[in-house]
């Protein structure tokens, strides 16, 4: 009864916009009061195992690399080499921009910065070559949410911290899903262009483009691989991309300067100052929620609901749909994974999978109102109403769910590789 109090006062407050932090502080005094006779002590020492783990010094390894690579010119060179090598294909030009999309995002591991970074470049490009604004903005808010479930990503890493699932088995898990939203919004600009002129393969351009934007493709490359091969682990894997990232943009491409570095780190703390004190408190309700058997007797409170894990699937996503609307990516995480792993994992779902599952239901809650964040980045970038660029992704986001019923139904999509 505690644990629904708790979760209907968080739910209630995030509704009235207060503050996540204050929010999860406020849940943890009220429970700690109740189930510990010495808060204090109890406290200090959840919060010190919580921060006392070595798979969190990969959030902020790999959220430096992408604010460097995200500064850098990496974004450009990546859109000329799809442009170049996408220019036969019908639509191609709306084809390559979801293509750099996806790279963008694998390299970046933000869905925010690959929109502000591919869509920059390729919205005036596309409005110019004769695709309309709404495809344009549509296509554009789609694929920026790929880095989202592409490795590396955040939200996976915060999952896997939250449930003490494998980093590596849920990177390797979203590499097909990310692959077949990718194929679907890039398939959908193929078919809606089909009769667009097309231009003759330039092999010059191809290759000049390719050379130049070789050392950013290779990034994912080098990370993921090196986690994959065993050479590296996640969080060794993450200091080598902040690494390579500085080698790329300072030394290759030589488009930052020594002296913006200070304000790349900068940036970079702000966001780690706002994100580790929320896992501290995620994490010490967490523990001491497990340590009171709530897990436990929700599933068996719960568990007569869903006589059927097709039932189960059903009623996650769509209370994960729901959820997506109202809270960001990482908060949901936070205070959703570690309650209803247990009830998947007795409906027969692998962690893995329901990870993927949970991340894409997620994903698409950046393309819908009203916290949509590529929604609202989208309007501010592209000077377009709120309510316009709603309108925009609806067709992608049709395809976004085409997407999460194959994931949701089709575990093989995701454990073929993470499994």
């Amino acid at each position: 009864m505690m644990v629904i109090l708790l979760l209907l006062l968080a739910f209630v407050l995030l509704l009235l916009r207060q503050n996540l932090v204050a929010i999860l502080g406020l849940c943890l005094a009220i429970a700690y009061s109740v189930f510990e006779d010495d808060f204090p002590s109890a406290l200090m020492l959840d919060a010190w195992h919580a921060l006392n783990q070595e798979i969190l010094l990969t959030i902020p390894m790999f959220l430096l690399a992408g604010q460097i690579i995200s500064r850098g010119t990496a974004a450009d060179r990546m859109v000329r080499f799809m442009r170049a090598l996408t220019a036969p294909i019908p639509g191609g030009m709306a084809v390559g921009a979801v293509m750099a999309c996806a790279i963008f995002a694998a390299v970046s591991g933000s869905g925010i910065a690959t929109l502000l970074a591919i869509g920059s470049v390729m919205y005036p490009a596309l409005v110019k070559a004769g695709y309309s604004k709404s495809f344009a903005i549509g296509a554009l808010c789609s694929a920026g949410t790929l880095g989202i479930v592409i490795p590396p990503s955040i939200p996976l890493i915060l999952y896997g911290f939250m449930t003490q699932t494998s980093i590596a088995a849920l990177f390797l898990a979203g590499l097909l899903p990310g692959l077949m939203l990718t194929g679907l919004i890039a398939g959908y600009a193929l078919v809606a262009h089909r009769k667009f002129a097309t231009e003759p393969m330039d092999w010059s351009e191809v290759l000049v483009a390719f050379r130049g934007s070789l050392a950013a493709l290779l990034m994912p490359v080098i990370v993921l691989g090196g986690i994959y091969s065993g050479y590296f682990t996640a969080t060794e894997a993450a200091t080598v991309g902040v690494v390579y990232a500085l080698l790329v943009e300072v030394m290759i491409h030589r488009s930052i300067r020594l002296t913006e570095l200070p304000e790349v780190f900068a940036r970079t703390a702000v966001t780690l100052g706002t994100l580790f004190p929320v896992l501290m408190l995620a994490f010490c309700l967490n523990m001491l929620l497990m340590i009171e058997g709530t897990p436990q007797a929700l599933v068996a409170g719960l568990g007569e609901w869903f006589a059927h894990p097709a039932l189960f699937i059903l009623a996650t996503n769509l209370l994960l749909l729901v959820v997506g609307c109202l809270m960001d990516i990482g908060s949901a995480i936070l205070l959703l994974a570690p309650l209803l792993l247990p009830l998947a994992e007795a409906n027969g779902m692998d962690p893995v999978h329901f990870g993927i599952m949970m991340v894409v239901n997620l994903e698409i809650g950046y393309l819908t109102p009203p916290l949509g964040l590529n929604l609202i980045v989208a309007a501010a970038v592209f000077r377009e109403s709120f309510w316009f660029v709603c309108k925009a992704v609806l067709p992608f986001l049709g395809l976004m769910l085409i997407g999460l019923v194959l994931v949701s139904a089709v575990p093989g999509i995701s454990l073929w590789l993470g499994g």
